[in-house]
């Protein structure tokens, strides 16, 4: 037969953790049909990977794309890193299914303001998503704090029963639309008062559907080891495969001890499937949190609201401007977002190189000046920390951001260079690839990334977007349990 696109000396890093190997790769109606030596073989087009690195095209564990997938579909920030699928809804917080009667309460505006918000059930949102025709893929979790703002009238408290009976229908009606599973951010205001509880209850959902459940700590901070405590504790509850969002040691007071952190995830793994993803940084960025402005550490004004002209400045700058105290100054800023240069780089390197450690962004796109995650997050694992720092071999930084993820998610047919399978697809020069987007200038695009193909068709290349934009929907499909490796 002829195929529709044949890619000759390849260097493929096939997402499976194991070493790179020499072949052809040939592709026809979306999919990989055959991989090995393909003399003779034709197709429509062909093209000379001339040696380079040929990997599934990179999914994106953490982010909070929701509403921008749908009102800015090229999705350039990502597609561009050699990102073709991304996970929505994250930390709590998504953009359905969700009825708004005001602006969002903090945290959901980090995904746009009330105009954004159009997605009463899981359903409407994921037939706009189709609709919009994305640059990548998307899948989708199911956030807390989403659904506390349906049907509390003060989020500053835990919910009733009749408030967790309802919250566990749109829960249930979601999960039998696709969504992948519940997300809870128990360290933001909005959902901080919840109580242990009303989130064992509401994980209960996830049981049937073999859902996941994954969570922004209620503290990254001191409390961090009782925090992940809390989160074992619901995920052996409902049965749920468990996954710590952004594993980090949040505060000076808290450096030096991933390995405490890193030592309770390793025990947890030993009864029950657990893992955690990480962002190749040693800063954070959300909203602007009173609780963590501090002397301790630079912050970073990313956006505010009364006061957009702030965006980019350091937080110290702008409250000696003012004459002000830095909390003083934060809570005039407010609402805004802020960099946290909170983290110790050795933590980072420790979480990032542990074998239950997947690669997430968690890139903030609605951020005037954002965080240079959003745009370099990938091949800054690729280049800095893997060819660079020799923190692990290519192969593993590819499995961290591809084949575990996939399975993770139980994404199925994804995240492998195999028969059958789709073919999202990156092509780059393991020499040349870096993150160039930084502190200063956040918003550029990568190096060393030559092709990206989604489902099968050339989406990026030569700096570019490339034709028609062929992302999808993705709607849970596989054992998520089946992703948690508990060797070590």
């Amino acid at each position: 037969m002829r195929y529709d696109l044949l890619i000759r000396n390849a260097l493929i890093i096939d997402g499976s953790n194991s070493p790179a190997y020499a072949a052809d790769v040939a592709i026809h109606e979306g999919r990989i049909l055959r991989i090995g030596d393909l003399n003779g073989v034709s197709a429509n087009e062909e093209i000379d990977a001339k040696g380079r690195v040929l990997a599934p095209g990179f999914i994106d564990v953490h982010t909070h794309d929701d509403t921008v997938v749908i009102r800015k579909p090229e999705m350039l920030p990502k597609i561009s890193q050699g990102v073709t699928t991304v996970i929505v809804g994250n930390c709590g917080i998504s953009a359905s299914p969700v009825s708004l009667h005001a602006e969002p309460p903090d945290p959901m505006n980090l995904l746009g303001d009330a105009a954004a918000f159009v997605y009463p059930r899981f359903s409407d949102y994921r037939e706009a998503v189709d609709a919009a025709h994305p640059a990548v893929n998307v899948a989708a979790l199911i956030g807390h704090t989403a659904l506390r703002s349906n049907h509390l009238d003060d989020l500053y408290r835990t919910a009733k029963s009749a408030e967790i009976a309802a919250m566990r229908t749109q829960l249930r009606d979601s999960l039998e639309a696709g969504a992948l599973g519940l997300s809870t951010g128990l360290a933001y205001a909005s959902a901080f008062s919840a109580d242990t509880d009303e989130v064992l209850q509401l994980a209960e959902e996830l049981t049937a559907f073999g859902a996941v459940y994954t969570t922004h700590l209620r503290s990254e901070f001191e409390p961090v080891l009782e925090a992940m405590d809390e989160a074992f504790l619901i995920g052996r509850h409902a049965k749920a495969p468990v996954v710590i969002s952004h594993l980090k040691c949040a505060g000076a007071g808290n450096w030096g001890r991933s390995p405490q952190l890193l030592a309770a995830l390793e025990n947890a793994a030993q009864s029950h499937p657990v893992g955690c993803d990480c962002y190749p940084y040693a800063a954070s960025s959300s909203t602007l949190d009173l609780k963590q402005v501090t002397d301790a550490f630079r912050i970073t004004i990313t956006w505010s609201t009364p006061h957009p002209d702030q965006g980019g400045r350091d937080l110290i700058d702008i409250a000696a401007e003012w004459g002000l105290s830095l909390l003083d100054a934060a809570r005039n800023l407010q609402p805004a977002g802020a960099v946290y240069y909170g983290m110790d780089e050795s933590d980072v390197q420790r979480i990032l190189a542990h074998p239950l450690s997947m690669i997430g962004s968690d890139g903030l796109p609605e951020d005037p000046f954002p965080h240079p995650r959003l745009w370099g997050a990938f091949p800054r694992v690729l280049g800095h920390f893997s060819r660079d720092l020799g923190l692990f071999p290519l192969h593993t930084a590819v499995h961290k951001m591809t084949g575990l993820s996939a399975a993770r998610f139980g994404l199925l047919e994804r995240g492998e260079i195999r028969e059958g399978y789709w073919a999202d697809l990156v092509l780059f020069d393991p020499a040349l690839i870096r993150d160039v987007a930084d502190f200063n200038n956040p918003q550029r695009a990568a190096e060393g990334i030559e092709g990206v193909w989604v489902n099968g068709h050339l989406s990026y290349a030569n700096g570019q977007s490339q034709g028609t934009r062929q992302g999808r929907f993705l709607p849970r499909s596989g054992s998520l349990s089946a992703g948690f490796d508990r060797e070590f």
